[in-house]
């Protein structure tokens, strides 16, 4: 239990009555959206016009040739389809439930402009394909034995990615994982509703299938494992640690119990099996105006939470957060309070939180000023989900020092080289991009066929 909300934690005294209530809060935990069926795949593939040179394909950041799945779908080829898929993207699964379709592929989908204005739901059918394809074996086949080792640092999306590419390859991969389990965001950091069922886990495992990836949990980079050794031991490095840190409000009373980063409760969220058993404050406030703060007031939200209070010192517009986001938040009853920044945080006679005090705020020659009405929101717990960024504690030992770094995130150039000989990175750790699961599954796809292009140019 997260030690700062522990005086909040639940508690039921009926043993009969707990277990009934574990199982309704757990049934609210259910998928957001409920799968297609055979049926409504049918209906909705042939709605797909297989464009030429299709938009839904140019936009999609690992290059699913979106058209030709569908196609598969329609014409029952659900093995052709998800072979499809997962050559592109080895973590399509996931992907078809988190990615934010709604800007992306079903944005530039076509049938936006017709007499349907509606797009292919493609994420759901891309869901659809890879549940039901029903493989015996792994559909890829691991090249001939390179003899080349490759380290990978981190198991999230990025890390995995990469492994499976390099291990196609025929060379072998060892991932080490600081957490206990491996799948990085998709296992700890995505709302518990979006993926249900183990399903990160069960994604790993048919990943790994391929042969030739070991993954050493509980080793954490500047701990257990060194990059000198690391650099020594195997013929490359690729770093893929996301962004472990997370970023401060600059107030005095921050570190007071009841002030968490939002990520920490989230990942407990998903590891709990007793959500019961989790602390829940009637009253909080979430800071923030990304998908993580969504994912957090809606999940605590359903948790049971009186009032959850969304505070953002920007717009509507101005939230990175997509409109779908914000809908999902708005009908689980999180009030949204924008145009409003965090001033104080208020503390009862125990040192304990007890409010938000935000200030209204308004843009003014295109700069933020704070300068309106004072606001006390009553909480008893404050969420921060306003960014995450690189861990640099981490780097602050050896060779690893010699890394370059720009605006809190690895520098590397066009093929993921960092300015380490050897080292390469991807994901959410380096600069470029957008943070989304999709773009970090094609960064490391990406940095296994530039690691694999300069191992054979040393040949």
């Amino acid at each position: 239990m997260l030690e700062a909300l522990k005086h909040l934690a639940s508690t039921s005294a009926a043993s009969a009555s707990k277990s009934t209530e574990q199982t309704e809060l757990l049934n609210r935990f259910n998928d957001l959206q409920p799968p297609l069926n055979a049926r409504q795949a049918a209906l909705e593939s042939a709605r797909c016009l297989y464009c030429y040179d299709a938009p839904c394909t140019r936009i999609c950041p690992t290059e699913i040739d979106v058209p030709s799945f569908i196609q598969n779908i329609a014409s029952g080829n659900l093995q052709g389809a998800a072979t499809g898929i997962l050559q592109q993207n080895i973590l399509g699964a996931s992907c078809s439930r988190v990615c934010p379709t709604e800007i992306l592929c079903e944005h530039a989908c076509v049938r936006n402009h017709d007499s349907e204005a509606a797009p292919v739901r493609i994420g759901l059918l891309q869901r659809y394909a890879l549940d039901h394809a029903g493989f015996t074996s792994h559909p890829f086949q691991r090249a001939p034995a390179t003899g080349k080792t490759i380290a990978i640092v981190g198991a999230g999306p990025a890390g995995l990615a990469c492994a499976h590419q390099l291990a196609m390859h025929g060379h072998e991969v060892v991932i080490y994982e600081s957490q206990a389990k491996a799948g990085g965001l998709n296992e700890y950091g995505i709302a518990r509703y979006k993926l249900v069922q183990d399903m990160a886990q069960r994604e790993i495992e048919f990943l790994l299938g391929i042969g030739g990836i070991r993954i050493l949990c509980n080793q954490t980079l500047g701990q257990q494992i060194h990059l000198s050794d690391l650099r020594r031991d195997y013929d490359a490095v690729f770093l893929a640690i996301g962004l472990g840190a997370s970023r401060r409000l600059g107030l005095a009373e921050e570190d007071a119990p009841g002030v968490l980063a939002a990520v920490d409760y989230i990942a407990e969220l998903r590891q709990s099996q007793d959500l019961l058993g989790l602390a829940l404050p009637a009253q909080c406030v979430v800071i923030g105006a990304g998908n993580t703060a969504i994912d957090m007031a809606v999940q605590i939200a359903r948790l049971g939470a009186e009032q959850v209070t969304l505070v953002y010192r920007r717009g509507a517009q101005q939230m990175s957060a997509t409109a779908h986001e914000q809908s999902i938040a708005r009908d689980h009853q999180v009030r949204i309070m924008t145009w409003h920044q965090p001033q104080q945080v208020l503390l009862n006679a125990q040192g304990q939180v007890s409010g938000l005090r935000v200030v209204q705020t308004r843009e003014h020659a295109g700069r933020l000023i704070a300068d309106g009405a004072i606001t006390d929101i009553p909480a008893q717990a404050i969420f921060k989900a306003i960014g995450q960024t690189l861990d640099t504690q981490t780097f602050s030992a050896g060779d690893a020092s010699d890394i370059r770094i720009e605006h809190d995130k690895i520098r590397v150039d066009a093929q993921y080289r960092t300015s380490l000989d050897g080292v390469y990175a991807g994901g959410d750790c380096i600069a470029a991009g957008l943070d989304l699961t999709v773009q970090a599954v094609q960064h490391g796809k990406l940095a296994a066929l530039a690691i694999h292009s300069d191992l054979n140019a040393k040949v």
